[in-house]
């Protein structure tokens, strides 16, 4: 068998999943008792494997995640902070994305939203949806640039299209008017057609004095809050629980 030219084959054709499973096949002792189709069928699940992780990749690359280490295997769920497992390990399975509904994620600073966002995108990504996560507040300052040197239209695009947009770090500072025109337009255009993930120090209820002007407070929020699944944490700082542990940790 002509091997090496099968494989300079093979590279041409991009099929790189099939030229490394080729590979390690012609140097298996029993990989001479397969057949053609196992051969055959053994190159297909290394190329779909292949693809499929460079999928993933190219997905977590655009999301931009805040904290791209953060991964659902990695959940603490014995943490003090009212973290509900199973409504989110029903949230990791992905279907209230497929449903279009939206998250939201409240509690003091240190509790981990951020980090369980980012590890709910995590997920996303591996059920092939496309994830943008966002700091707000730096979104905002970024809009406004985009409206002055035309890049408005392009940014809008890629906040709308994507399945899962993460707001994150909702307030404290009150919206200016150009503020909540933007933040109107985004939450319309994605209201029952994909799913938005905000995260907030502010409890709810306080929310509407945030974006300041009523009538946009009462059409921001009903497009956001009606069907939102929430996760209100609370407790101590995780990070200053695991200083005080390193803290206490004896030294050898």
């Amino acid at each position: 068998m002509l091997n090496h030219p099968t494989l300079d084959q093979l590279k041409t054709l991009k099929l790189d999943g099939m030229a490394e499973a080729f590979s390690e096949l012609e140097t298996q002792d029993g990989s001479a008792s397969l057949s053609h189709g196992e051969w055959l069928g053994l190159l297909i699940e290394r190329e779909a494997s292949n693809r499929a992780t460079k999928r993933f990749e190219s997905r977590i690359r655009s999301a931009r995640l805040r904290h791209n280490q953060a991964v659902p295997e990695d959940v603490d769920y014995r943490a003090r902070r009212n973290l509900d497992k199973a409504l989110f390990q029903q949230l990791l399975t992905g279907k209230w994305i497929r449903d279009k509904r939206n998250l939201i994620i409240t509690g003091p600073c240190g509790v981990g939203k951020t980090w369980l966002a980012c590890a709910l995108a995590q997920a996303a990504c591996r059920n092939g949806n496309t994830v943008l996560y966002r700091r707000l507040p730096r979104l905002f300052d970024e809009l406004e640039l985009a409206h002055g040197d035309g890049r408005f239209p392009r940014l809008f695009r890629s906040l709308i299209k994507t399945d899962l947009l993460i707001f994150d770090d909702w307030g404290p500072d009150r919206l200016n008017a150009s503020q909540r025109r933007d933040l109107m337009e985004i939450i319309e255009d994605r209201y029952e057609a994909k799913s938005t993930l905000i995260t907030s120090q502010l409890p709810v209820d306080t929310w509407h004095e945030v974006i300041g002007e009523p009538t946009f407070a009462d059409a921001i929020l009903d497009r956001i809050v009606h069907n939102a699944y929430r996760l209100k944490l609370d407790g101590q700082s995780l990070r200053k629980t695991k200083t005080k542990t390193l803290d206490e940790t004896p030294v050898n």
